[in-house]
C-alpha cells in the first residue's frame, strides 16, 4: 500500500536526521526500555534545579482504594504569596503510556508559569505494560481529585483550574476531564490537548501514514496501544477513559486547546476531538502546524514555527486564566 502525507518542514526534516539516529521511529516493545533510559536522560528535570526555578514539594497522595498512592510534584512561582489563589494546572506527562515520570516535560509548564503565574501539579502515574489499563488513568484521576480537595491548602482559585497535558499525557488529560465530568468533579475551567494520544483503534489516515518515519510512527502508536490495552487493543470494548477518541457524549466538557503537527499520527484524530467538542455544543481551539511531526518544538525549539507554537499555547493560557 502506498502511503502519502504532508511534507516535513525543512527544518524538521533536517533535525530528524540526528533524532532518528537516536531512537527510530518505530518503537517496537524491545526498544520500551531504551524509550525510558532517553526520556530519563534527556527530557527529565532534577528536583534541584527545579527549585531553582520555582518552589517545589513532592507529596504522596492516596490513589484508588486498592491502589498504590500517587507521588505529585507541586510547584509555585517563588515569592508569591500562597493565602492570595493562583490559577492551577493539573499537569500529566507523555511517554506513549510506557515512560516518563511527573518530572518529564516540566519545561513547558514551568515556561507557562513565568509568563502566567499559576500552581502547577504534576502527576507521577504508573507506565505500561507493567501497570495497564486502567492504572494510569486511575492515578491521575486521584491525583486530581486530591488536589480538589486540597484547593486552598495550594492556593488554587477553585474557578480557575485546568487539566494539561502532551501526547500520552493528552489522552490522559482529555480522559481525566471526562472522568471528572462524569464522576462528579472536580470541575475544571479547560483542557490543554497538546498532540494527544486519544484513539487506539488507528483508523484515521494519520494513524497510519508514518511507518519508519518522524516521531512516534504508527509502528510506535501500536506499541504504546497494545502495552496498554493488551489484547483488548483496538476492540470493541475499550473505554473512553483508555482512548477519549471513542467517547459518544462530549457535552459539559471545558474549553479545550487541541493541537498537532501536520506530519503526526495524531493529526487526524485531534482534528476530530475537537470538530465534536464543537458539535456537543463546546467550545475548542485547534492548531495543526504544517510540516510539524510529533513533538515538534522539542526538536527545533528555536524554529519560527516552534516559536509561534508556544505563544500560541501562551495565548491561550493567557485567556482562559484570566481573573
Amino acid at each position: 500500500m502506498t502511503r502519502t502525507h504532508p511534507p516535513f518542514d525543512p527544518e524538521v526534516a533536517a533535525a530528524l536526521v540526528a533524532v532518528n539516529e537516536i531512537l527510530p521511529s518505530s518503537v517496537t516493545p524491545v526498544l520500551i526500555g531504551r524509550l525510558r533510559e532517553m526520556t530519563e536522560a534527556g527530557h527529565t528535570m532534577s528536583l534541584e534545579k527545579i527549585r531553582e526555578q520555582v518552589d517545589a514539594e513532592e507529596h504522596l497522595v492516596p490513589g484508588r482504594a486498592g491502589d498504590p498512592d500517587v507521588a505529585l510534584l507541586v510547584m509555585r512561582p517563588k515569592g508569591t504569596d500562597p493565602e492570595i489563589p493562583l490559577p492551577g494546572m493539573y499537569f500529566i506527562h507523555g511517554g506513549g503510556m510506557i515512560a516518563g515520570g511527573n518530572r518529564a516535560g516540566i519545561d513547558w509548564p514551568l515556561e507557562w508559569m513565568e509568563a502566567v503565574p499559576m500552581v502547577v501539579v504534576s502527576v507521577d502515574y504508573r507506565l505500561a505494560p507493567e501497570h495497564p489499563y486502567p492504572a494510569a488513568v486511575e492515578d491521575c484521576y486521584a491525583g486530581l481529585r486530591w488536589v480538589g480537595e486540597h484547593l486552598g491548602e495550594l492556593g488554587i482559585d477553585r474557578d480557575r483550574l485546568l487539566v494539561a497535558g502532551g501526547s500520552a499525557g493528552g489522552g490522559l488529560a482529555a480522559a481525566t476531564a471526562l472522568i471528572a465530568r462524569d464522576r462528579g468533579g472536580p470541575r475544571l475551567s479547560a483542557q490543554m490537548l497538546i498532540c494527544p494520544m486519544i484513539d487506539d483503534r488507528a483508523i484515521t489516515p494519520s494513524s497510519t501514514e508514518l511507518v519508519g518515519e518522524g516521531v512516534w510512527d504508527s509502528v510506535s502508536n501500536s506499541t504504546g496501544w497494545s502495552a496498554l490495552l493488551g489484547p483488548a487493543v483496538a476492540g470493541p470494548g475499550v473505554s473512553p477513559y483508555a482512548a477519549p477518541a471513542r467517547a459518544t457524549d462530549l457535552s459539559g466538557l471545558p474549553t479545550a486547546f487541541i493541537e498537532a503537527g501536520s506530519v503526526e499520527t495524531f493529526r487526524d484524530e485531534s482534528v476530530d476531538y475537537a470538530s465534536r467538542l464543537w458539535q456537543a455544543g463546546g467550545q475548542a481551539e485547534l492548531h495543526i502546524w504544517p510540516g510539524g511531526c510529533h513533538g515538534f518544538d522539542n526538536i527545533i525549539p528555536e524554529a519560527p514555527m516552534s516559536r509561534e507554537a508556544r505563544a500560541a499555547r501562551l495565548n491561550w493560557l493567557r485567556r482562559v486564566l484570566a481573573e
